[in-house]
């Protein structure tokens, strides 16, 4: 058995490489950019108007002008205009190139237009006011987009305003999720006294949807050659199985045994927590099995304290931010483990987030996991963690 630090340093030390794909600009969203974008010109491309109204030259009402004749209008979309005589000004709308010859835009709600003319109404006028100018965002050439970006709808729209059509992101890996034991039935089924429904298999699941991987389910009943059997094949077809079960010291826990008649190399068997302490941990050629205990928030605290980080530092970003709360009240824990306990967050006026203990009845009561917001880690060697202790929490909703 292993401190959950080590247990940390190993899964670390063995990241899974899916590799990189084209894909549509309009379907990378959620996705790991691997590669640069740099802007193929200015942003923004000309001299920008801001605001409807009109373009002066800045100097004519230095000296006093107030009333400008109207020689034309310069809309969004039309090549440049240039304002051809002195003391005049050109009608201009939102998005328009800045005419020739003219510096300023002064909206329409400090004009007064009569016919074609129109009078500024108010003093407080700046030179180059209401104009975007070229190249005051970023220069062409410009790094714009960093290599193992989360795609977010910010990126959408820079990647569309500098022409990415196709970009270049990580390879989401091929997943299977695999419940075990003969006492569960399907969701739509009516359990009889000595059976359950299946439920991790659908909490794994959504947990890899959410992160944008789609993957495939299957369940093995307690039969070692029927184990093996479909193991071989799914540790072949998958780069990552996931297993819910059948890995603690029960007479029918046979995955151990089976995964290394397999050739799987055990990189780990048991961590020093609770609740989550059989978690087997190993890899066989490309495949990187994750292989959590039954109890369902065993395997919710390993899936999410464990797996997605390791499949965020796979693809090259970071899913997960660093958070801490305060504890509200005492909590006393006696057993030396790292424990790992369902939290309520909500947060003080000074901006401080709060965690208030969830404490539900053991490692098989998953309803209690509605009742929380997250989990908090609490390290090992104390009998007591005091109210108002800053912890590591670990969001699920």
């Amino acid at each position: 058995m292993i401190d959950v630090k080590d247990a940390l340093h190993i899964i670390k030390s063995h990241l899974g490489d899916f590799g990189t794909e084209s894909i549509p600009l309009s379907e990378s969203i959620g996705r790991i950019l691997k590669e640069e974008w740099h802007t193929d010109r200015a942003l923004p491309p000309y001299d920008r108007v801001t605001m409807d109204g009109i373009a002066i030259a800045y100097a004519d009402f230095k000296k006093g002008q107030r009333q400008f004749e109207i020689e034309g209008v310069a809309a969004a979309g039309d090549p440049q205009k240039e304002k051809l005589k002195s003391e005049t000004c050109l009608e201009v709308m939102t998005g328009a190139i800045m005419p020739k010859a003219c510096d300023t835009v002064i909206r329409y709600e400090d004009l007064e237009v009569n016919e074609n003319q129109v009078t500024i109404q108010i003093d407080n006028i700046t030179e180059k006011q209401n104009v975007h100018f070229h190249g005051s965002d970023r220069s062409k050439g410009e790094l714009v987009a960093k290599q193992n970006t989360l795609i977010s709808s910010a990126e959408i729209g820079l990647g569309a305003s500098i022409g990415k059509s196709m970009v270049t992101v990580a390879r989401l890996p091929k997943a299977i999720v695999i419940s075990t034991g003969n006492e569960l039935v399907p969701i739509d089924q009516k359990p009889l006294a000595h059976q359950i429904r299946k439920s991790n298999i659908y909490r794994i699941s959504t947990v890899l949807n959410a992160l944008g991987v789609q993957c495939d389910a299957a369940h093995l009943d307690d039969d070692k050659a029927e184990i093996k059997a479909k193991m071989q094949d799914y540790l072949d077809q998958y780069d990552i199985v996931l297993l819910s079960g059948g890995v603690s010291k029960g007479k029918f826990d046979f995955l151990p045994e089976v995964l290394d008649e397999l050739g799987a190399e055990k990189l780990f068997h048991k961590i020093a927590q609770r609740p989550g302490k059989p978690f087997w941990f190993g890899r066989r050629d490309q495949c990187t099995i994750f292989a959590f205990p039954g109890n369902p928030v065993s395997s919710f605290v390993c899936m999410h304290r464990y797996f997605v980080e390791w499949l965020g530092d796979s693809l090259g970003v970071s899913l997960r931010k660093n958070l801490y709360a305060k504890l509200t009240d005492d909590v006393h824990f006696k057993p030396d483990l790292t424990y790992f306990l369902e939290v309520k967050i909500s947060s003080d006026t000074n901006g401080v987030l709060l965690a208030s203990p969830q404490k539900g009845n053991g490692s098989g009561d998953l309803a209690n996991l509605v009742e929380a917001d997250a989990i908090i880690q609490l390290p090992r060697g104390h009998d007591v963690y005091r109210k108002g202790e800053v912890h590591p929490i670990y969001f699920y909703r």
